[in-house]
């Protein structure tokens, strides 16, 4: 493909300033997942009816399959790689770990990142609350009770601090 196909597209990914060029029409997850090698970010429906490919811009929840990269230059991009503390797992990922949240994991990432944006806005929601925030990231493999075990889990740990 020549250069002139392409375009440069600046991103701040899990806090760092990257800079990439891309075809025009191509997608923020395929710029996540082929250009940045950030995979935990998953190719579900590409319809934006099953979340999975869900991140965070600017801590909301955000369909990656539906959003451009030029649109969200200047924008905090969290995908679920970016949920650490360095090598300090997310509460979120220590409660999804040790109560078998996690099935196949398809979902994981974006169920993980969905519950951090609740909990950032509301450390201490309600199994209704979580109900909703979660309500649009399907998981083919659970009836989702283990997941929301977690999230009052991590909830009732506290956020870490630093």
């Amino acid at each position: 493909m020549p250069i002139a196909d392409r375009v440069a597209v600046r991103l701040r990914v899990n806090g760092e300033e990257v800079a990439v060029m891309v075809p025009p029409y191509k997608t923020l997850l395929e710029v996540l997942r082929e250009d940045l090698g950030l995979t935990g970010t998953k190719h579900g429906c590409e319809l934006g009816e099953c979340s999975t490919c869900g991140v965070l811009v600017d801590g909301r929840p955000y369909l990656s399959c539906l959003a451009m990269p030029l649109d969200l230059e200047g924008r905090e991009i969290t995908t679920v790689e970016g949920m650490a503390d360095g090598s300090e797992p997310d509460p979120l990922q220590v409660a999804f770990a040790e109560l078998g949240a996690a099935q196949c994991g398809y979902c994981t990432p974006a169920m993980l990142l969905t519950a951090r944006a609740l909990l950032d806005h509301d450390p201490h929601p309600t199994r209704d609350a979580i109900k909703e925030a979660l309500s649009g990231v399907l998981c083919r493999c659970t009836g989702y009770l283990k997941i929301f075990e977690a999230v009052e889990l991590a909830a009732s740990r506290g956020r870490r601090h630093g």
